[in-house]
């Protein structure tokens, strides 16, 4: 079905902050939108406007037809569900719901209930719309493609792990056949496998997408169009053309704005200027005729008041010019992040060593592992989900007991960690709370306020709840630890989940000053190549399969 989703002139605040404000949109069947903007710039609020979840204070939200279907997917809704994994895909999919509306309405049929027939044909219609027919047996395809198991499938969202819900909400997205799907942040948790499985959906599927993401790679290789949300202006524009074009596109608009401003500066400096030139010019001549002793000569006495009034006149055309000058306002500079990772006193050659280490976690084995990290090693782990990659993390860590082999961490060694959970702070305490306790008496609050407010947590953050923190904001109030404390060993286990773009450029750009040890578990492709490394390993069902 051909379907069409209108939002025209949004507009949604909490309390006094603006988060929308006349923002317009169209989704059409062919659609391949990418919405982007900051973190907090009200992407997600978007999302829930267009999929009927959210009402906005003002503006439209126009679905055609009427019966048309819209999905929207994120791995939080899947976290927060008391439903089975294998539930939820029917219940995703708008199945479930179909399948229940179509056997109400079989029963009316079968009452002879005035307008039933044409109730259960709708009902029918939209069943069979959204795959009903066929949905048990693509349902184990799909399950076998993306790597769901039987035994995941049994068990409740709230307990997958985090590439667990990502494979179910890669599962859902195939298996829709929804007119138009939102998806926010549909790669976080993909390896790289699913991640080409997710590019193949967005890509092949009949109907329109919208996407909410911060994988570039991911965005060049889907998307035909880029809706950017400006956090000054709290309003969209759509640029066409893919993600290069956007970028290209966007820096020459930014460098025409930019010499606009200066072309625009310019002239008014010049013609203010001008202007106190020829005021200072009519003052002294209109002083001098005012003091010049009569000399009964008139010729002369009008040829300085003529010059006068001509400067005068030359006055008031300067500024007749400068009231008609186009005012130009300089382009708005928005806050950027200030990310820099001290570093602390440099550790031992070798960083730690492993000497046929096993760990053992039911039915998984890690092992035996042979890997020695030294000094200034940038370390890469790569892997498929399950491989063991956070094993391996925590095992070098000396947080997973070894049933076997042995472990060695050298002399000196300060860590770093930024693990996929971001569970250093406690969930019920305050941001400044946790953050002064994770500190001690390193820094005074004053100086604890100040370094947050670089990675952009002001005092609205700090005194709020850990738990009431989006991923994002947690990521960077776990940066900003390493900022305060110093550390000689950064562990990042993937610390692009949840950034938005220019906090993941600032992450790429302090990673290459870092003078220290990096091991780096992450499937952000643009990551792995902007991030010089010393080598690359990979794990495949808890074995190096390369080194």
């Amino acid at each position: 079905m051909s379907a069409l989703l209108l939002a025209k002139h949004l507009c949604l605040a909490h309390g006094t902050s603006v988060v929308l404000d006349d923002v317009t949109l169209n989704v059409t069947s062919e659609s391949r939108i990418g919405v982007v903007g900051p973190n907090g710039v009200g992407k997600s609020t978007l999302l829930s406007i267009l999929a009927g979840e959210v009402v906005p204070d003002s503006g439209t939200r126009t679905l055609a037809p009427a019966t048309a279907s819209v999905g929207y997917a994120h791995q939080e809704r899947l976290a927060g569900t008391a439903l089975l994994a294998g539930e939820a895909l029917a219940t995703l999919t708008g199945v479930a719901r179909a399948d229940a509306e179509m056997q109400a309405a079989a029963v009316a049929l079968g009452g002879g209930s005035d307008g039933a027939g044409e109730a259960y044909a709708d009902a029918l219609e939209a069943w069979l719309a959204l795959g009903g027919a066929d949905f048990e047996a693509r349902r184990a395809e799909v399950c076998e493609q993306v790597g769901l198991s039987a035994e995941v499938l049994a068990r409740p969202c709230a307990a997958l792990s985090g590439g667990e819900s990502a494979r179910l909400s890669l599962a859902v997205l195939a298996l829709s056949r929804h007119d138009i799907v939102l998806l926010d942040e549909p790669t976080n948790d993909l390896d790289l496998n699913g991640l080409a499985l997710l590019e193949r959906f967005v890509t092949e599927r009949a109907g329109g997408v919208v996407v909410v993401s911060h994988d570039r790679a991911f965005l060049e290789a889907t998307i035909t169009s880029v809706f950017e949300l400006d956090e000054h202006s709290r309003t969209g524009t759509l640029f066409e053309g893919g993600w290069t074009a956007y970028l290209r596109e966007r820096e020459v608009a930014a460098g025409h704005a930019k010499e606009h401003y200066e072309q625009f500066k310019s002239q008014h400096e010049e013609l203010e200027a001008r202007a106190r030139r020829q005021r200072d010019w009519a003052n002294a001549g209109a002083r001098k005729t005012a003091k010049k002793p009569s000399d009964g000569d008139k010729a002369q006495r009008d040829f300085r008041l003529n010059r006068t009034e001509k400067q005068a006149s030359k006055v008031r055309i300067t500024e007749k010019a400068l009231s008609r000058l186009e005012v130009v306002d300089k382009p708005w500079e928005g806050w950027e992040l200030d990310l820099s990772i001290s570093a602390a006193p440099r550790s031992g050659d070798v960083v730690v060593r492993l000497e046929q280490a096993v760990v053992r976690r039911g039915d998984f084995v890690l092992g035996p592992i042979d890997l020695e990290v030294a000094w200034a090693d940038r370390l890469a782990i790569i892997g498929a989900n399950g491989s063991g990659k956070s094993t391996l993390i925590e095992t070098i860590l000396g947080r997973a007991p070894l049933a076997s082999g042995s472990r060695y961490l050298g002399p000196g060694v300060v860590v770093g960690e930024l693990d996929q959970s971001r569970a250093d702070f406690e969930a019920d305490e305050t941001l400044l709370v946790g953050f002064a306790r994770l500190l001690g008496s390193e820094m005074t609050q004053s100086e604890m306020r100040s370094l947050l407010a670089k990675l952009g947590l002001t005092a609205t953050h700090l005194e709020r709840a850990v738990a009431t923190l989006s991923p994002g904001e947690r990521t960077r109030a776990t940066l900003a630890l390493f900022m305060a404390r110093g550390v000689n060993c950064l562990v990042l286990d993937e610390p692009t989940n949840h950034l938005d773009l220019p906090a993941i450029e600032q992450l790429e750009s302090a990673l290459n000053s870092f003078s220290g040890t990096v091991l780096l578990v992450t499937h952000d492709r643009r990551l792995l190549e902007h991030v010089p490394l010393t080598r690359t390993i990979e794990l495949a069902t808890g074995q190096l399969a390369r080194r």
